[in-house]
């Protein structure tokens, strides 16, 4: 327990600010269809599901360090595809083709514009993502909401994945304040909210779908109740689920 007060609330972005999973398949709907795939798995909500699981593979390789950045990219475009022998040139283009898909169905969460100006006034706000900065800055732009960050940290830059304590720490380090001084909000209970503790933080499980299980973590179901929760300072009290 600490009696330092929370001075910064740092963001995840996909899933917690923005509605990627939305995007996500939305986006690949439209690009299925522009390909001649959607037929290819026998519907397309098993192709959705493919891409996803295959997504969450690669992701987990890079956060671990085991590829770049545009090598997880290249790798789902692959093992999608099933054909290994692709080049990097022909998985690029397919994958940028996607990605104008999935960019025209770029929404924030209806919550996360509203509790990013309600503590605007009472905190400062930085963003720490394991993606990439072109990516991300360029994103949080084109949805109107970077100015609200005084800084944006991505894996891809930083070297380091959530949820390892350096990358907590370069969001820490970057802002001039003490991890005890910073909360952490995030969709990922063990990435997120779990990495972000074990680092010193304050983490909180934004669980928007009401998982539930995590008894350990802080929890809320959606951003209306972050607010309350920082002013409250319930994070020093037992964890529980708030929504």
């Amino acid at each position: 327990m600490t009696d330092m007060p929370i001075r910064a609330v740092v963001w995840d972005i996909d899933d917690t600010l923005f509605d990627y999973t939305t995007a996500d398949r939305a986006g690949m709907r439209l690009h299925l269809a522009a390909e001649g795939l959607a037929g290819r798995f026998g519907t397309v909500e098993r192709a959705l599901a493919h891409w996803r699981e295959i997504t969450d593979v690669h992701w987990l390789r890079f956060a671990d360090g085991e590829t770049t950045f545009q090598g997880q990219r290249r790798d789902r475009v692959r093992q999608f595809l099933g054909t290994e022998a692709l080049d990097d040139t022909d998985a690029d283009a397919w994958f940028d083709r996607y990605v104008a898909h999935y960019e025209s169905a770029w929404k924030l969460f209806p919550d996360a514009l509203p509790v990013l100006d309600s503590l605007a006034p009472d905190y400062r706000q930085a963003a720490l993502s394991n993606s990439s900065l072109h990516n991300q800055d360029r994103k949080l732009r084109a949805l109107g909401v970077r100015d609200y960050f005084e800084t944006v940290l991505c894996a891809a830059e930083l070297g380091v994945s959530k949820p390892a304590a350096a990358a907590f720490h370069a969001a820490c380090d970057a802002l001039e304040l003490d991890p005890a001084e910073v909360v952490y909000v995030g969709n990922e209970p063990d990435i997120d909210a779990g990495g972000a503790t074990a680092a010193g933080l304050a983490g909180v499980w934004l669980d928007r779908g009401r998982l539930g299980g995590r008894p350990e973590l802080v929890t809320i179901n959606d951003l209306n109740r972050l607010p309350a929760l920082l002013r409250g300072d319930t994070r020093f009290g037992a964890p529980s689920p708030i929504g």
